[in-house]
């Protein structure tokens, strides 16, 4: 990013430029890496599914010819495209790690190099069979991350998932929890976005909106609902119409909005009430997991009740079952 009459905006080859000085600087520390800079460059806010293909793509383009791949990402949608290739990239082996920075490279107090050198260290040097957030010293799992301030520098966590790996003097990864190796041969899996939403619940909320979707033919609604998933129940025309979606096919998942925590739909009769109507636990997911995780299994050819059974169950580590209720 560099400044402009508008704001930062992408420039062609200064990023590049930029990162190629620090082979020039470190050339016995730091892995030897390439830099492939796409046209035109886009601020993180301008993604969209077909560009997580074209990363996508070009991973597996060159998969063989890399230990690692970093991916210089904007912050805005950053934990998005993480959970997202989380899922495109099957059986993957090698660490694919995004990172970016809250002020851009070139400016004076830019965090940029620090993130892109630990991205290029851990990439480099560590067998992590997956797709990570580092960010200010952490290495998250990406479709466990969000971004939680909009300006300071520790600006992704993880609140339900411990760091992959911390870094300070020394580059201690967490072992235990970090993804088994795959068994078979890598594999990208291609994603046409069905129609998803989400909504949070609210004081008030008219179940008219949920009718009017029904009636959109959309695929999939993702409901940020009140603590451990609860919604409700005296309002009874939103159970109904939440039913009814459910009955022409739409898979409905509960996600909180709490920042950190679990759905548990049988702690409460305004949880049953919503599993009652069809609607599936989002367990600990992100909202940015769920969404991504939608996508990724209405593209392998499952039907509504196997995409439901899929959304309740851990595929890349995104969710943690929990083994009691909560109150």
């Amino acid at each position: 990013m560099v400044p402009g009459d508008k704001g930062y905006r992408p420039e062609a080859g200064f990023l590049t430029e930029r990162i190629n000085t620090l082979s020039k600087s470190y050339p016995e520390q730091l892995p030897d890496f390439k830099v492939h800079e796409y046209s035109p460059l886009l601020d993180s806010a301008n993604m969209s599914p077909s560009d997580w293909e074209q990363i996508a793509s070009d991973i597996e383009s060159h998969y063989t010819e890399f230990d690692g791949f970093v991916i210089l990402h904007g912050t805005d949608t950053m934990a998005y495209s993480a959970s997202a290739l989380s899922f495109m990239l099957e059986e993957l082996s090698k660490p694919v790690i995004f990172t970016g920075s809250q002020i851009p490279i070139g400016q004076i107090r830019s965090d940029a190099i620090d993130n892109i050198i630990g991205s290029l260290l851990i990439a480099g040097y560590q067998a992590i069979p997956e797709v990570a957030i580092y960010f200010h010293n952490h290495l998250y799992r990406g479709n466990r991350c969000q971004k939680v301030d909009a300006s300071g520098f520790d600006a992704f966590a993880s609140p339900n998932f411990p760091p992959l790996a911390n870094v300070g003097t020394k580059i201690e990864i967490n072992q235990s929890i970090i993804n088994k190796f795959p068994r078979n041969s890598f594999k990208v899996q291609r994603i046409t976005p069905p129609k998803i939403i989400t909504m949070n619940l609210f004081p008030g909320f008219d179940a008219s909106i949920i009718q009017a979707l029904t009636e959109q033919k959309i695929d999939g609604i993702i409901l940020r609902t009140y603590g451990v998933g609860n919604a409700p129940v005296q309002n009874k025309a939103l159970l109904q119409a939440l039913e009814h979606a459910h009955q022409q096919g739409i898979v409905i998942v509960n996600c909180t909005q709490c920042f950190q925590g679990h759905v548990d739909m049988s702690g409460y009769e305004t949880g049953t009430a919503l599993m009652n109507a069809g609607v599936v636990s989002g367990a600990d997911m992100t909202v940015e997991a769920a969404l991504s995780k939608l996508y990724y299994l209405f593209n392998i050819g499952l039907e509504q009740q196997q995409i439901e059974t899929k959304m309740q169950q851990n595929l890349r580590g995104e969710l943690t079952r929990p083994s009691t209720t909560s109150v």
